[in-house]
Order: C-alpha cells, then sequence, then structure tokens
C-alpha cells in the first residue's frame, strides 16, 4: 500500500483485542474539509485514493477533487480507482484465463520470465454459466443435467484446473455450487477487507470489479462493486488501475413499505423503470432513506443487482443493522461482523436515521405505492402491471402483424420482433400419446433462474408456499410448460428442505436442474420436439415467464418472442396457467378438486407465512455449505492437469485455443492513423445490445460458426453455446454480430447476422464478407444509433469485432462497459454529434467512410475528429465525430494497441 499519506490520516482502530490500521475519513476531512453529506460510494472512493496514494497514480489534487464534488456535484476530474478484489464467471473467466495464458507465452517466446504474468489482486472465479436445462421435470433431473455438464465441459474445466494451480492469487468455485453473484453475497464479501502488509493488518472497505455487469448485486452488502469486460478485469489483476471520471451520484430515497403481497421482484422492477426514464447512464446510484430500515439484505442486492437494467454504474446501499445481521445470519466469523460496525460508524459510513447525503440529483419512491408487476416482452425496463400482461401482449402481437421488414430497425419500440402473419392461433402437438393444442400466448418455459432473485429467500419461500397451495388445491402445471428451478447457491436447497415445501415445487415440475445461471443466461435447453415443430410450423408467438434479469430478444430460446421477467411465485403461477393471456389479477389459473375455480388471491402466501418459512433459515446452512466451497464434487476432483507455468495448447481443440492478440508484440506499438475508404460492414439501430453482437445462446448448424464446428467434427448436439466456447477465437469471430434477431439496414432490416458485400452486391453472413474485405486490405466500420452495447460486460463483443477488422464503431451514444471495451481493444468508438445520425445522413451502407484528424495529431480524450462519407455517385459530405476516448489512460492503451498490450509491454 503506497500510501505518501499527504493528509496524515493514518490511524488504528481496537477491535475485540486486535489493532487494524486505516486511513481516517474524518481525519483527512480535516484538510480537505466538511465531507459528511458526501455520498456514502464516493466516501469508499476517497478512501480508495488515500489508500494508493502516491504521486504517480494518485494525487493530493485527487483527493481535494472528490471532497470538492459536493460544491458542484459533479466533478471532471480523472481518478485511479484500485479495487481489492476481481470477481469472475466461467464464461468470461475462460477467455480472461485464455489470454493470461497467451501473455505467458508471448513472455516466454520475448526470452522473459513467465511467472511475471500473475494476478497481483486476489480473483474467484465461479464456474456458474455452463449448466443448461438438458433435464427437468424429474427427480434425476438435477444429477443429469451436472453428467451432461461435465461431458460437455471437460477441455475447459480441465483449462481452468489448469489455471487453479498454475497462476497464484486466483481461486475456482467448481461446477455445481452456485451463482458467482450469491456466492460472492453469502461467502466471499466481506464489506471491509483486510490485508496483512509488514506486520500490520489493514482495514478497508471491500471493493471489486467483475466480468459479469451484475457484479453490482453486492452493492447490497455495502460492497462498492460494478461489471468490467474481461479485459479491464485482467488489467485489475494485473495491477493496473480502473480509470475513470469522478461520477455524478443520483440518490434514490424509499420511504414507506412494500403492501402486503408485493415482492422484491415488483420493487425492482419499478426502480428499474424509473430510473431508465431519469437516465442513470455512467452515473452511481445510491439508495438513502428512512424506508430502507424495513428493506431486507436480500431486497437491496435484488436492487443492486438490476443495476445494469437501469443504466447506471452501480446502485449502492450504505451499512447499517440490516446489514450487519446478514453478515451474521450467512456465517461469517465473529471477528468480521465486529470489525464491520466499528470500521463503518469510525469512518461515517454507518447509515443513520434521517440521513441525507447531496446527490447530483434525486428520485423518491413511497414503497407503498408499488404493484405486482412484470416486465416485458424484451426489455427489462418495460415494466407492465400484472393486470395489464395479456394487454401487452395483444399490443405486441398487433404491431408484429403490422410491421414490415422494410421499416427501419430500432429497439425503442414493440415492433423490434419477428415479423410476418402467424398461419393459425393454434396447432394439435402429440407428445407420449397426449395430444394438446398450443396457441399465441402460451407459456413454453418458466424458469426459476438466475442471481436477481434465486438469491432472496423472501421471494424463493414465496414461491414454495405457493406451490404448496397450489397443489393443494389440486392444481398442475400445463403440459406444454417446461419448468425449471436453478437456485443461486446450495442454502436454497437447505431451506426449501427445512420448510418442507421441496415436495410441492417438484410435483408441479419444479425439480432442481443446477446451481447456476441457466434459463436467463440463454441455456434454457431444448423445448420438446413436437412443441419445437408446432411453433415452427405455426409460426406462434409463445412466451417465457422467467425470474432473471434479462430478456431482450433470441436471449432465452430462439422460439420464443416473447419473454416476461417475474418473480419466483409469479413463475409459479404461469406455470399453472400456461399462458400470458390469462389476467391474473382477475381470471382463475384453473378449478380445484370440486371443479370451483382457484384464483392467484387463493394461493398467493401471505407475508406471515412467508416470514414463519425465513425462520427456517439460519447460519448453520451457510456455514455447511461453504465449508468446501473450492474442493468441488468427485467430478471435479478427478480432473488431471499438468503442472507447468504456460499452457500446452491443443491444436485440434475446439474449446479453447491461443488467440492472435499478441502475435506482434515483440514490434512497435501500431501508428494511430487516419482511416481511409473504410466499408460499413453493418448498419444497426437503436439498443444494440452486446447479445446483439457477441450472442452466448444456441449456435445455428448453417451459421459461419457451426460450419466451423462440423468441420472439426463437431455433432450437432455438442456445439454447446457461444458463451462455452469463448476460449476459441475461430468459433467467437465467427459469432461476431451473428444473433437470430439482429437487423441489419444495410438489408432492409432483415434479422440474422448478414450484410451485404458491396463490391458485388452479394448478401452473406458478416463474417464471410468481413473475411473477405480482410484479404482486400479494406478497413471496416460499424454505424449505429442509441445504447450501443447495452447489456452484459461481454469482451468477446469487441474483441470480436477487432477480430474481423473493424476500425471503428461510430453510434450515436454507448453503454459504458462496451465502449471502454472497444478501448481496450484497440477500436475506435466515435460519437455523431448536434442530432446528425445515420438517418440524417440517409446511410444506406454502400458508402465509403473516411475519418481524419488522427494523422501526426497527439490523441487526446474528447478530441473531434471529421467523417468523411463518399457516396455511390461519388458526393461527398462531412461531419464532426466525438472521439470517445474518455480518458488519459485509454489513450495509452489505444496507442499501445489495447489495454492487455499496454500491460504486457510494460511487464516486457
Amino acid at each position: 500500500m503506497p500510501s505518501m499519506d499527504s493528509l496524515n490520516c493514518r490511524r488504528t482502530l481496537e477491535v475485540d483485542g486486535r489493532t487494524y490500521h486505516y486511513f481516517s475519513l474524518p481525519d483527512a476531512a480535516k484538510s480537505l474539509g466538511d465531507i459528511t453529506r458526501l455520498p456514502m460510494s464516493l466516501k469508499v472512493l476517497l478512501e480508495n485514493l488515500l489508500r494508493w496514494e502516491d504521486n504517480k497514480t494518485v494525487y493530493p489534487e485527487d483527493l481535494q477533487a472528490l471532497a470538492d464534488w459536493l460544491k458542484n456535484k459533479r466533478s471532471d476530474r480523472e481518478i485511479q480507482y484500485r479495487p481489492a478484489r476481481v470477481l469472475m464467471q466461467d464464461f468470461t473467466g475462460v477467455p480472461a484465463v485464455v489470454d493470461l495464458a497467451a501473455m505467458r507465452d508471448a513472455m516466454a517466446k520475448a526470452g522473459g520470465d513467465p511467472e511475471k504474468i500473475n494476478p497481483l489482486s486476489p480473483v474467484d472465479l465461479v464456474i456458474d454459466h455452463s449448466v443448461m436445462v438438458d433435464r427437468y421435470a424429474s427427480e434425476h433431473a438435477y444429477e443429469e443435467n451436472v453428467e451432461i455438464e461435465m461431458q460437455r465441459n471437460g477441455e475447459r474445466y480441465a483449462f481452468l484446473r489448469w489455471g487453479q494451480q498454475a497462476f497464484d492469487n486466483f481461486s475456482v468455485v467448481p461446477p455445481g455450487t452456485g451463482i458467482c453473484h450469491q456466492v460472492n453475497l453469502e461467502y466471499l464479501g466481506r464489506t471491509v477487507w483486510t490485508k496483512e502488509e509488514d506486520g500490520k493488518t489493514y482495514a478497508f472497505p471491500d471493493t471489486l470489479v467483475g466480468t459479469d455487469s451484475h457484479t453490482t448485486m453486492i452493492n447490497g452488502l455495502g460492497v462498492l462493486g460494478w461489471g468490467v469486460g474481461g479485459i479491464e478485469a485482467e488489467a485489475a489483476m494485473l495491477g493496473q488501475p480502473v480509470s475513470m471520471l469522478i461520477p455524478e451520484v443520483v440518490g434514490f430515497k424509499f420511504t414507506g413499505k412494500l403492501r402486503e403481497g408485493i415482492t422484491a421482484t415488483d420493487l425492482v422492477l419499478t426502480v428499474t423503470q424509473m430510473l431508465r426514464k431519469k437516465g442513470v447512464v455512467g452515473k452511481f446510484v445510491e439508495f438513502y432513506g428512512d424506508g430502507l430500515a424495513d428493506l431486507p439484505l436480500a431486497d437491496r442486492a435484488t436492487i443492486g443487482n438490476m443495476a445494469p437494467e437501469y443504466g447506471a454504474t452501480c446502485g449502492f446501499f450504505p451499512v447499517d443493522d440490516i446489514t450487519v445481521d446478514f453478515l451474521r445470519m450467512s456465517g461469517r466469523p465473529e471477528e468480521t461482523v465486529k470489525l464491520v460496525e466499528a470500521y463503518c460508524k469510525a469512518q461515517g459510513l454507518w447509515r443513520e436515521s434521517g440521513q441525507e447525503p447531496v446527490f447530483t440529483d434525486t428520485l423518491h419512491l413511497d414503497l407503498g405505492d408499488v404493484e405486482s408487476s412484470l416486465a416485458g416482452p424484451k426489455r427489462p425496463q418495460d415494466r407492465v402491471s400484472l393486470s395489464k400482461v395479456s394487454e401487452a401482449f395483444d399490443q405486441f402481437m398487433s404491431l408484429q402483424l403490422k410491421s414490415s421488414p422494410s421499416k427501419s430497425s430500432t429497439s425503442d419500440s414493440l415492433d423490434d420482433s419477428v415479423k410476418g402473419e402467424p398461419k393459425t392461433d393454434g396447432v394439435e402437438y402429440t407428445h407420449e400419446g397426449q395430444t394438446h393444442t398450443l396457441h399465441n400466448g402460451d407459456v413454453v418455459i418458466a424458469a426459476i433462474t438466475s442471481c436477481t432473485n434465486t438469491s432472496n429467500p423472501n421471494v424463493m419461500l414465496a414461491a414454495g408456499l405457493l406451490a404448496k397451495k397450489a397443489v393443494e388445491k389440486g392444481l398442475m402445471r400445463k403440459p406444454w410448460v417446461k419448468s425449471s428451478l436453478a437456485p443461486g447457491s446450495k442454502v436454497v436447497t437447505e431451506y426449501y428442505k427445512a420448510a418442507g415445501l421441496t415436495p410441492y415445487l417438484d410435483q408441479l415440475g419444479f425439480n432442481l436442474v443446477g446451481y447456476g445461471c441457466t434459463t436467463c443466461i440463454g441455456n434454457s435447453g431444448p423445448l420438446l420436439a413436437p412443441i419445437e415443430k408446432a411453433i415452427q410450423d405455426a409460426d406462434l408467438t409463445v412466451a417465457s415467464v422467467l425470474s432473471g434479469n434479462r430478456n431482450f430478444e433470441g436471449r432465452v430460446h430462439p422460439l420464443v418472442k416473447t419473454n416476461w421477467l417475474a418473480s419466483p411465485p409469479l413463475v409459479v403461477a404461469y406455470a399453472l396457467a400456461g399462458t400470458v393471456k390469462t389476467d391474473l389479477a382477475k381470471d382463475p389459473l384453473g378449478t380445484d378438486q370440486e371443479g370451483q375455480p382457484v384464483y392467484l388471491k387463493d394461493i398467493w402466501p401471505s407475508q406471515k407465512e412467508v416470514a414463519e418459512a425465513i425462520e427456517k433459515v439460519n447460519s448453520e446452512m451457510f456455514r455447511k455449505e461453504y465449508a468446501a466451497v473450492f474442493e468441488g464434487d468427485e467430478n471435479w476432483k478427478a480432473i488431471q492437469v499438468p503442472a507447468s507455468k504456460t499452457y500446452t495448447w491443443q491444436a485440434d481443440s475446439t474449446y479453447i485455443q491461443n488467440p492472435p492478440f499478441f502475435e506482434d508484440i515483440g514490434g512497435k506499438p501500431p501508428r494511430v492513423a487516419d482511416i481511409h475508404d473504410a466499408r460499413i460492414l453493418a448498419l444497426l439501430g437503436d439498443s444494440v445490445t452486446t447479445d446483439h453482437i457477441s450472442p452466448a445462446g444456441n449456435i445455428k448448424k448453417d451459421s459461419p460458426a457451426g460450419r466451423y464446428l462440423t468441420e472439426h467434427g463437431v455433432a450437432y448436439e455438442d456445439f454447446n453455446s457461444y458463451g462455452s466456447r469463448r476460449g476459441n477465437h475461430e468459433v467467437m469471430m465467427r459469432g461476431t454480430f451473428a444473433n437470430i434477431r439482429i437487423r441489419n439496414e444495410m438489408l432492409g432490416g432483415e434479422e440474422g447476422g448478414n450484410t451485404l458485400y458491396v463490391p458485388t452486391g452479394e448478401k452473406m453472413a458478416i463474417y464471410d464478407a468481413a473475411m473477405r474485405y480482410q484479404a482486400e486490405s479494406t478497413p471496416l466500420v460499424i454505424i449505429a444509433g442509441k445504447e450501443y452495447g447495452t447489456g452484459s460486460s461481454r469482451d468477446w463483443a469487441a474483441k470480436g469485432t477487432n477480430l474481423l477488422g473493424v476500425k471503428a464503431v461510430i453510434a450515436e451514444s454507448f453503454e459504458r462497459i462496451h465502449r471502454s471495451n472497444l478501448v481496450g481493444m484497440g477500436v475506435l468508438p466515435l460519437q455523431f454529434q448536434n442530432g446528425v445520425d445515420r438517418k440524417s445522413l440517409n446511410l444506406t451502407g454502400k458508402e465509403k467512410i473516411s475519418l481524419f484528424g488522427l494523422d501526426g495529431v497527439e490523441l487526446r480524450p474528447h478530441m473531434q475528429l471529421m467523417l468523411e462519407i463518399t457516396r455511390e455517385d461519388g458526393s461527398v459530405e462531412t461531419t464532426e465525430l466525438l472521439c470517445r476516448i474518455d480518458t488519459l489512460n485509454e489513450v495509452e492503451y489505444f496507442k499501445a494497441g489495447g489495454i492487455l498490450h499496454y500491460v504486457l509491454r510494460s511487464l516486457m
């Protein structure tokens, strides 16, 4: 900890007979000025800078800038922030470890010491994104899915086992343990971190960055953390600070209490809608107000989890009695619990009643106003009241029929769905001798899944209690519904068992399918073959209902066009109803044994019943399940790996390949230069997500990636997903812009990852066109609308863009993480200005694009560049663009060819 301590604020704290050293915020304030009303999240940043002050990356002026934030409620000061640790999941973790292995190779080839490539900050990688719902509604579903998972991912897991023993400061939580965010909340997170240095124990706020955008869930525990791309996370692991502007902080005040029957999911969907409307992209959100006194920690974590959906960098909750109670209940050591309370009170980081920090802007919600809600059919911020879901589905269908493929694509309205009028409203299918009719609006997937809700005992136990009442009334799941239960940790299974609810969930088909992120990430698995055929034959618009946080088009299942986010008990209710066209607020779910109608209100558990069930949750459950969290089962322990410091790459592997990023690392960095006569690879609309750019789900058989796997002897049933193959750049570059729902306006907005190869006028896969352009040394650009790169912190969305030969992305606006990732991969993010966009410029995609202002000029943040458009008829038009390289650190990364190139060159 290199602090020069210019403010003389190093102090000691005695807790339970132990001495902790820390950097005192109240003592720093004697020099900086009063900071008592500074947002708690900014106090955490201030402490971080105090501790790392070195006059090289952190200056006294940085400290003063944070204190002075109170004057204008914003700042344009760039700071260098160093989180205490890094969290990864396996989809994003595998390519990060691949990069580290490739960097070790490059270091060895350059004659250096490969062991210099080693995490300097603690890294926890949780394998949680690879389990798929292949088997369901069976008592053997879990065991069978685990067996399939190990067979399907054996090569990836062996690679991670190698990484576990090859790298220092690197821990792996094996598969079948839980979702990384829940493991983080229940076990890894400490709220106050400690470190031994020079014989002293230092205490400081627990902070982290994670390679999953929902890392923000940990903010519910008073831990400042957010998602970054794998590229940034690798740099943080290797000792590079996170360069950032001191953020604006939007305060969100809670008052009142939730009404009877209202869940945390209803609350978070309301918060998401409000904050999206407010506009908080790139900002911190901090929750405050006396309503927090009645908001359980699990509910706070649910709200923190959804920060990417409301667009904020994070959604931070201050530390208070509820935080400490949760730490104790979840089995944290008593010395940790006592330290958290003592440290936070000493630092002014403890929430007091009536506290009113100063914020850039504020919102207010009376918790009593929240109503039962879902979100859909394809965006998390599109909240719909329970009573309006059927109406919203009908509106979607109406817009779908009216829209034509020739219309310009945007994701701001519901007409982004698959076009074409259904042939019929219903079609019969037969399964196991039974004939059923499938209709538009029928729920074919009902999944209790994802980190958002499966960490929350309140809603999970409510789902179990609703299942119990439903079974007692004689209700059953509809036969066309694929139901699944994928808890975030094994603790959930323990408290379901203790509450006696498991048999009822099993009877309704909500058997355990695995511990991990399943349906929400696109690992929903196949539907029954007759159901898939019925959907395709009749072009039906069916639905999924899931307790997740993402419902982007094409994400959950390629045949399911409408996807609805809901609380776990509502997921069970829709499995009983079998259709979103039933108004659960007034229509019956079915009939009981006497033939009488049963309504949702008849089986909805009361707050008293949920509270009684929650009393069964105890700290012993957490201690038991986390006692051997890093050991894994016999399958994991049986994986054999060589004890080598560099990885032995397998030429025939279709999962793990040595990426080409560092091939020329021994030479000079590439020269930053103007771009001449580039071609447009794709012309895209608004809200293009990282799912659109780099899908995580199914690999189509006839796609470039599918053809590659087939050519390498992989059977279609073993394709697995794009997410699972992120360690192979050959698959991932072929999958870039290959989402089945992406719309390229160069082709009239038709769906699928195709483009126009302009020199010949041929339509072809974007990958195939990019390879032709590369062979001709033709640079490429992407043109897009607003919110480009929204969604998951997916580094392959930037890596794949780079490997396709794209030199710049020109958009109306960028989502925070993806913009940073583009810079980190040496791709130039540029922004239209002054109301200019692809439409006002009448772009067709056939133009040639040149970018001027880089030759012979010192690159700097937010500089102006000139865009020159040469049309087919030879006419030329120009307009200015804003360079979205935002910080001086990013300038250095871009000049080096990327952030990892910068780190590797520094180490060399």
